[in-house]
């Protein structure tokens, strides 16, 4: 349970890193635009993404191929605060503390 809400937190908090990152576009460039993953991520290590692109399509010859092109190429174009957020809230929901009702004696 503590993992899982660790999990969670951490993709809150990349979320909000990337949204910052797109506030300070804004501020900087004068207008709001959500920026992809795919392009933060080149902007941060362009090898990995290449890296992360061929062991996909490469060394997982059963789903690799079709899963980078349709599956992971459209995640790659989705705005980085969403990728990461969504996965976030939905890990620190059923990941949360649950307070009540005990089933086992102290």
């Amino acid at each position: 349970m503590v993992v899982g809400r660790v999990i969670g937190w951490l993709f809150l908090a990349a979320a909000l890193a990337a949204l910052g990152w797109d506030l300070a576009d804004a501020i900087g460039g004068g207008g709001w635009q959500s920026t992809a993953l795919g392009l933060r991520w080149f902007q941060n290590h362009a090898p990995s993404l290449g890296l992360f692109q061929v062991i996909f399509q490469r060394f997982i010859p059963a789903v690799g191929p079709w899963l980078w092109d349709p599956v992971i190429q459209t995640v790659l174009l989705w705005p980085a605060w969403a990728v990461f957020g969504a996965p976030g809230i939905l890990l620190s929901f059923f990941f949360r503390r649950r307070r009540g009702r005990r089933w086992f004696a102290h």
